[in-house]
């Protein structure tokens, strides 16, 4: 990962010691499952509760939602990135269509904690720098094996998805069947004889 140390402020104050690494590592884990449920303004009591530690706990690590939010992000975006070396020994389209499916995923927590994140800040943009830095490989890969169109690139890739995940679907199957149809479309034109 190009930019695995880019994002220092958010991971700077992650505990050295055992047992609060794993508050910590809790913490993160139940913020990410409440605010996936109940949007940003999950409440952090909750939130805490989630993780079996009291309210206290929550805010010695996270002094602020915004500190939490942008743990929740930076976290999200580490596990995108390191999806895509886990996913380096599939073929070329099945890498990078696993791949896209997980960045869907990723693209629902960041809808709930967008609005709170400053697009501008470090954080965002160094996370922007991390998942073109591990997806762009999947998709070149792809189209030299001419498993994908040469014609596009991985931003324009990105805006397809994420363009796609902003539709409210009534069910998983619809958005998974929408997705693949805009995956579909990722594959070379058929040549005629």
């Amino acid at each position: 990962m190009s930019s695995a140390g880019q994002a220092p402020e958010v991971f700077a104050q992650r505990p050295k010691r055992a047992d609060a690494r794993r508050n910590y590592d809790s913490l993160v884990a139940a913020a990410r499952e409440a605010f996936a449920e109940n949007g940003a303004a999950a409440s952090l009591e909750d939130v805490a509760r989630r993780a079996g530690v009291g309210i206290g706990t929550l805010y010695r690590n996270f002094p602020s939602r915004r500190h939490l939010f942008e743990a929740v992000y930076v976290e999200e975006v580490r596990a995108l990135s390191r999806s895509a070396e886990d996913l380096a020994e599939l073929p070329p389209w099945d890498a990078l269509v696993a791949w896209l499916h997980r960045f869907v995923a990723y693209v629902a927590t960041k809808r709930a904690l967008a609005e709170h994140l400053l697009h501008d800040s470090e954080i965002f943009q160094s996370c922007r720098t991390e998942i073109y830095a591990a997806g762009e490989p999947l998709m070149r890969r792809a189209q030299a094996a001419r498993v994908v169109r040469d014609d596009i690139g991985f931003d324009d890739v990105v805006r397809l998805i994420s363009g796609l995940t902003m539709a409210q679907f009534p069910s998983p199957e619809q958005r998974d069947r929408v997705l693949g149809v805009a995956l579909d479309g990722l594959r070379p034109p058929a040549t005629s004889s």
